[in-house]
């Protein structure tokens, strides 16, 4: 059985910026998961479901348009978890969609917590961390266009690995 993740991949540089940020505030985590927007969290699937599902997140992503997300400011999940993150100022309206679509596919994924896309920037560090970490970042800002989504699997070695990318729609005007 594989892990896998579905997520809209933050590009460089600001992937780069917000991954050294990362280790900067002492996150164990920063340098085993790639800098990104989650639309399928982790979720254990069998070999056979693998396929099927495959062909369930082309699927979606043919039906989705190449959006802008517009990266802007902090936020925290503090104090019902301790996480730190970068809040999207657009793009949260397509990723809802394309989060409902994924998983009302092959593979059921209850999630515990409602769906909030959202890029972490530091998780599981102390308080005095977690708060230095939202006020670093509190006036950062980017934009950039989504072009689709990669899907991830967890290696043995614990670091999240880019396997394939499902680009959305036709993409006749890219950048």
């Amino acid at each position: 059985m594989a892990t896998i993740g579905v997520a809209i991949a933050v590009p460089d540089p600001h992937a780069a910026t917000l991954q050294r940020c990362r280790e900067m505030f002492g996150d164990p985590l920063a340098a085993s998961i790639p800098t990104h927007i989650t639309i399928l969290p982790p979720t254990h699937v069998e070999p056979e479901e693998r396929s099927r599902f495959e062909e369930h997140l082309q699927w979606v992503c043919e039906q989705v348009a190449p959006f802008e997300i517009h990266l802007r400011g902090t936020g925290t999940f503090r104090p019902v978890s301790p996480v730190v993150f970068v809040q999207l100022a657009s793009g949260i309206a397509q990723c809802e969609g394309i989060e409902a679509a994924v998983r009302s596919g092959p593979i059921e994924r209850e999630l515990q917590f409602n769906y909030h896309p959202h890029v972490t920037v530091a998780q599981a560090i102390d308080d005095t961390a977690l708060d230095h970490a939202f006020d670093t970042l509190s006036a950062f800002e980017a934009r950039f266009t989504a072009w689709g989504v990669h899907l991830y699997e967890h290696g043995a070695d614990e670091v999240w690995r880019p396997v394939s990318c499902f680009e959305f729609g036709l993409r006749e005007n890219r950048d």
